[in-house]
């Protein structure tokens, strides 16, 4: 295989997404990288100057997916309430598929990284502004009524932030999609008898 081909630094970053998900960053080495992905050690350092270099882009790569994911299925609901639930059954369902992002995000011995700290600020804030502009559309629409969109949505963002680990790695999807129903509607209604 001719390693300067286009497409070798997506194949080392697509054997490197695989590894690094079933390894983790620390006990994945270059050479198996460059074993899977079928193509000399050295090719792997003309495109990335480390393996952490490897990691930040497979990071970045699950971002973005994550992203257009959670955008697409926002922009398929129709009302501000279906695109909260699109947006956490969304999320919950391709962390499932992301255990690199998830890592970086969750993982402490990762924090030294300043990428992996990029990557987790840049995710709260993004979740937060999709959530506030959820809320504020809401409130337009009036059929919610938040007094404090910042705080909801922190607290939102905040929660399920908390469920992540069950609702990714242990509940089925059919679990997931019947808890954020029952979670949702408490959201939406409050836990007050009226």
């Amino acid at each position: 295989m001719d390693e300067t081909l286009p497409g070798t630094k997506e194949l080392i970053v697509t054997a490197s997404q695989k590894l690094f998900a079933r390894f983790g960053l620390n006990k994945t080495t270059v050479d198996e990288i460059a074993r899977l992905a079928r193509i000399g050690k050295g090719t792997i350092y003309h495109y990335f100057k480390s393996k952490e270099e490897i990691f930040a882009e497979v990071i970045e790569k699950e971002a973005n997916y994550l992203k257009k994911e959670i955008h697409d299925s926002i922009h398929r609901a129709q009302t501000p309430q279906e695109k909260l639930k699109a947006f956490v059954l969304t999320r919950m369902k391709c962390m499932k598929d992301l255990a690199n992002y998830y890592s970086a995000l969750k993982d402490e011995y990762l924090e030294h990284y300043s990428f992996i700290e990029k990557a987790r600020k840049r995710n709260f804030q993004e979740e937060m502004s999709l959530v506030q502009n959820i809320l504020i559309e809401g409130n337009v629409k009036n059929v919610f009524v938040v007094e404090d969109v910042e705080l909801t949505a922190f607290a939102i963002v905040t929660a399920l932030k908390g469920l992540e680990y069950p609702w990714t790695f242990v509940t089925p999807i059919v679990d997931i999609e019947r808890s954020v129903d029952l979670l949702l509607n408490v959201l939406f209604k409050g836990i007050e008898k009226r």
